[in-house]
């Protein structure tokens, strides 16, 4: 089955700000014992939103921004342990994308991997969009991959990412492992032809 093609995400945001926001404050540790990763959308930030004082909510129960797709953040986004699970708990809540200042090494490569573009803008910029948002939580958000822009109300401004991964998601080339099962046949073809593996072992 070809994977989708990810140009273009579009949706309301939601802003988390801060910098150096770490895996286990994405997903706390006590959330990966689980043995498949349906369900971890659940524990999404779950101390972070369990702390906050009397009277106030954090911004994923805050009824305003229910239902967004792109969340909003700052520097250094996902740093910390190498947990996949982090990345699969935001996609699981539900966000299709996110935008930060920059990201960890490896939160970004597992984020890649499984559709969830994870795209770089200015830090004033990312604070206009979350602006933008907090005004009025409906204001529609669109992050073009092949413009390179980010879109809200009337305003744009620029987005970077990597060119490999931004290729990746472009063209549908986002899942190596779903990639390599959908070229089985031709996989098997190379096989064939190949004397080290079509000799008899002795």
């Amino acid at each position: 089955m070809p994977l989708a093609k990810i140009s273009t995400i579009t949706g309301r945001g939601l802003p988390i700000p801060g910098n150096d926001i770490d895996t286990d404050r994405i997903i706390p540790a006590r959330f990966l014992k689980a043995v498949t990763f349906d369900g971890l959308g659940e524990g999404l930030f779950y101390d972070a939103r369990k702390a906050v004082p009397a009277g106030q909510v954090h911004p994923l129960d805050d009824p305003r921004y229910r239902g967004a797709a792109i969340l909003l953040s700052g520097a250094n986004f996902g740093c910390g342990s190498s947990r996949e699970h982090a990345p699969q708990a935001i996609q699981k809540f539900g966000f299709k994308a996110v935008v930060a200042e920059n990201y960890a090494e490896i939160f970004f490569g597992n984020s890649t991997t499984i559709g969830l573009a994870c795209v770089s803008a200015e830090r004033s910029d990312i604070a206009r969009i979350a602006a933008a948002v907090e005004t009025n939580p409906a204001v529609e958000i669109t992050i073009d991959l092949s413009a390179r822009e980010i879109r809200f109300g009337a305003e744009k401004v620029p987005l970077a990412m990597r060119d490999s991964a931004r290729d990746a998601l472009v063209n549908g080339r986002w899942d190596s492992i779903g990639e390599l099962l959908d070229g089985r046949e031709a996989v098997a073809a190379t096989a064939a032809r190949l004397p080290y593996l079509a000799a008899p072992h002795k």
